[in-house]
């Protein structure tokens, strides 16, 4: 008996001298330090362009209002950007976009809008051609641009096409455009409120169509992810007896589209992201107030990972995912105990 144990022993050794090393070298969320700003903040988007180059918009809360806020990321650290046109005034950040070797960003700019562009002799801004009472979202291609909101005549869609803006009309029975996203200067989508239910919109280069997506019953779009190959997946919630639950539809650019519901419960999908490893990636509600979690949505498999302990902390919460080369970027905020929200960033791999 003695003998066969000292076998068993030495087998689980062995097994475990095998297994250790490949477990050690796995790659896990580790954090990134993040100047602070005044807290309370709010995170808008996050963008990157390599393992090098990512840029984080937001803004904070200053005395007389909101501030805008700007990160960016050098592939070894964080740094505030406070270069940009209207960076000391009252307004805020929205979405930006790689826009060939540029960086655009939508700028609330003391109520008016307008785009910041940033190339390699610095910082310029595109204003808008009329100021909207609310701006909804914004997308930019080589080529194109556009910013959706509106005003008092109602939805406004606005179009830069890189030397002047237009107005495009939408379809008949569409009451508001809740997020707008391109993959090239004929090829945009959005999802709308209608009066019949939410609707997704197709620009071909000359009017926006009903792109005629089948979305399951009562339900609405989060957001749409728009990739070169002609794949586009939609991210949102359908409603079962005033139960909601998240729901992802792909299509390959031709044939039917495909619905499946991971277990992400009711998870929001704005922020999700296609990683390095082909899969799907989005931040979910944590089960742990001192570590954030995110969800890995593989085809038919869904997993779950944690990020980095963060000490005191009592809510942690990714508001965006952006891939970075073989890394993925995670910028949001951690509200420490005793303390405000402020930032934070984590990154899986790298």
């Amino acid at each position: 008996m003695n003998g066969l144990r000292a076998v068993l022993v030495g087998l689980v050794i062995a097994c475990a001298s095998v297994v250790s090393p490949a477990a050690a070298v796995t790659p896990g969320w580790s954090a990134l330090p993040v100047p602070a700003a005044a807290p309370p903040v709010t995170v808008s988007d996050l963008a990157a362009r390599g393992p090098g180059e990512a840029w984080a918009t937001g803004y904070e809360q200053a005395a007389d209002g909101l501030r805008p806020m700007l990160y960016r990321w050098d592939g070894t650290a964080w740094s505030r950007d406070t270069a940009f046109p209207g960076a000391g005034e009252v307004g805020w950040l929205g979405k930006v976009q790689f826009v060939g070797e540029e960086v655009w960003i939508f700028h609330n700019r003391a109520g008016a809008g307008e785009i910041l562009r940033r190339s390699a002799g610095g910082w310029s801004a595109v204003p808008l051609p009329q100021t909207l009472w609310s701006y909804q979202d914004f997308t930019a291609v080589p080529g194109a641009a556009w910013v959706v909101g509106e005003d008092d005549t109602g939805l406004k869609v606005l179009h830069y096409d890189g030397s002047g803006w237009t107005t495009q009309s939408t379809p008949d029975g569409v009451l508001f455009l809740m997020g707008i996203t391109a993959r090239t200067a004929t090829d945009a989508w959005a999802w709308a409120d209608t009066s019949t239910g939410t609707t997704v919109l197709r620009w071909d280069g000359k009017a926006w169509r009903d792109a005629n997506v089948p979305l399951p019953p009562n339900s609405n779009v989060h957001t749409i992810l728009l990739e070169p190959s002609g794949r586009v997946t939609i991210g949102g919630s359908q409603y079962t007896d005033g139960v909601a639950r998240t729901y992802l539809m792909t299509w390959n650019g031709h044939g039917t589209w495909r619905t499946t519901h991971p277990p992400l419960g009711d998870t929001y999908t704005e922020a999700m992201v296609r990683g390095p490893d082909g899969a799907l990636w989005l931040p979910v509600r944590s089960d742990r107030a001192f570590q954030s979690k995110y969800a890995r949505v593989d085809g038919s498999r869904t997993t779950f990972s944690h990020g980095p302990e963060h000490t005191n902390a009592i809510d942690v919460k990714p508001r965006a995912l952006a891939r970075a080369g073989s890394a993925l970027l995670s910028f949001g905020t951690v509200e420490i105990y005793g303390s405000k929200p402020n930032l934070m960033s984590e990154r899986l791999g790298g």
